[in-house]
């Protein structure tokens, strides 16, 4: 089994909760960008945009470097892996259960066609 950090895994998940930080997780995923790029395409203010960075950041999901004058965003997927391996423990679950489904109905289909 994986370990993680509850506090950490909770953190992610709240953060990734809202589709404006998925969004922005995704347009990080594309490269760095300053929040002035990132913050275009929103309809919300620079500093709504601002303030889901700082939940990202703390999420340890974006970390912000200063460049010159510019503030540069970079996604760190870490915490997104943590998520990940939480998951994928659900996810053997659930595929052992659809792989007993469909021996079942594998089986019934055969006992139709013998019909």
């Amino acid at each position: 089994m994986v370990e993680y950090s509850r506090d950490q895994l909770s953190q992610v998940l709240a953060a990734v909760a809202d589709p404006t930080r998925r969004a922005i997780v995704a347009t990080l995923a594309r490269g760095p960008a300053t929040i002035s790029e990132i913050a275009k395409p929103f309809p919300v203010s620079f500093n709504a945009v601002s303030k889901h960075m700082m939940v990202l950041e703390r999420a340890g999901l974006v970390e912000r470097k200063v460049s010159g004058r510019k503030r540069v965003c970079r996604l760190r997927p870490r915490g997104l892996r943590r998520v990940n391996a939480w998951l994928e423990q659900y996810r053997q679950f659930w595929e052992d259960r659809l792989d007993a489904l469909e021996r079942i109905t594998s089986h019934q289909r055969q006992r139709n066609e013998e019909i």
